[in-house]
């Protein structure tokens, strides 16, 4: 596949969305971009890491540049607002790629704040607590369940869940939005 210039590659491509058929690279091989021209392939990103490299060896393969041996990832799409292009190793943005596959957006926007597929991971699996209207919310039904019982009837009336919320998410929860809904995380 070759293209005459980066808009045809790029027209109907928004990398800051989350691809329903997955995330995908465009790699290109080098030698026939270092000849002007752009010759490259759309790759599953989420697939295994074997079958990833056997398809960018077979585009090398296939290259009409002669002495065709590099590639680079040129282009992404469905990674959200995670950047992978020029900076990561094809295992890394596979793996990054099964991530955003297995939770959605909110993979996407879990490796932008942890920066790394390790501290995502740990927080989606450990320290999330559910999907939420707003932090409010999440706050009036932590200190309801917590505390409420303990608290008498009569003074119940004068609980300031503003503020029990603010100190929340000082120290100990963050949120994201994502898809209309606040995801809470434990920072701990």
């Amino acid at each position: 596949m070759s293209f005459d210039s980066l808009n045809d590659l790029t027209s109907s491509n928004n990398s800051s969305q989350i691809n329903k058929s997955g995330p995908r690279i465009f790699v290109i091989c080098l030698e026939a971009y270092r000849q002007g021209q752009l010759y490259g392939k759309w790759v599953r990103a989420d697939q295994p890491l074997y079958k990833i490299q056997k398809e960018i060896k077979k585009m090398i393969l296939e290259s009409p540049a002669l002495g065709a041996e590099e590639f680079g990832v040129h282009a992404s799409e469905g990674f959200g607002s995670v950047n992978v292009i020029g900076r990561e190793s094809i295992k890394s943005i596979q793996r990054m790629a099964t991530f955003i596959s297995e939770v959605g957006e909110l993979g996407a926007e879990l490796l932008l704040y942890y920066g790394d597929v390790e501290s995502a991971q740990e927080a989606w699996e450990n320290h999330y607590h559910g999907s939420h209207e707003n932090e409010l919310e999440f706050a009036i039904n932590l200190f309801d369940q917590l505390y409420m019982d303990s608290i008498p009837e009569a003074a119940q009336g004068y609980i300031d869940y503003a503020s029990f919320k603010h100190d929340l998410f000082v120290d100990d929860y963050i949120s994201m939005e994502v898809g209309g809904k606040v995801h809470i995380f434990s920072r701990d």
